[in-house]
């Protein structure tokens, strides 16, 4: 694998690397990913499906396939962190954003499922910003 970075859960029991080649940045508002993330949306990085090498705790790593959509998530059993995953289709590996241990230079491309955002993302952008939590 050339030009590697790493990733993990929040507890370190699941780590990785991946290829850094990502195609696209999504930020998906969708209903499902609400509900995983306990967010307004996830923040998924696509690439190919064997740019990713497991490099520890895969016996932590659980998998949900949602019956309805072509959705999965995957989650370390110990922390419940979200985790890279292949889609179903076998096309592409999503990496949660979240889930590098370092910072990337890489811009969302498309916030998809927009119609399913949250009702109140639109008025959460124009709150006050703090560097830690307000006084």
């Amino acid at each position: 694998m050339s030009d590697k970075i790493f990733g993990s859960c929040l507890c370190g029991a699941v780590t990785y690397k991946v290829v850094n080649d990502f195609k696209r940045f999504y930020f998906c508002h969708c209903g499902q990913c609400q509900k995983i993330t306990g967010s307004a949306h996830a923040a998924n990085l696509i690439t190919e499906p064997d740019a990713i090498k497991w490099t520890a705790g895969e016996v932590h790593k659980k998998q949900f396939n949602y019956p309805d959509r072509d959705f999965t998530v995957v989650f370390c059993t110990e922390c419940g962190s979200g985790l890279p995953f292949v889609t179903k289709s076998g096309k592409a590996l999503i990496v949660p954003a979240g889930s590098l241990d370092a910072r990337q230079n890489i811009e969302p491309n498309y916030n998809i499922f927009w119609a399913e955002r949250a009702s109140w993302y639109d008025d959460g952008k124009q709150a006050n910003q703090c560097d830690g939590f307000p006084n």
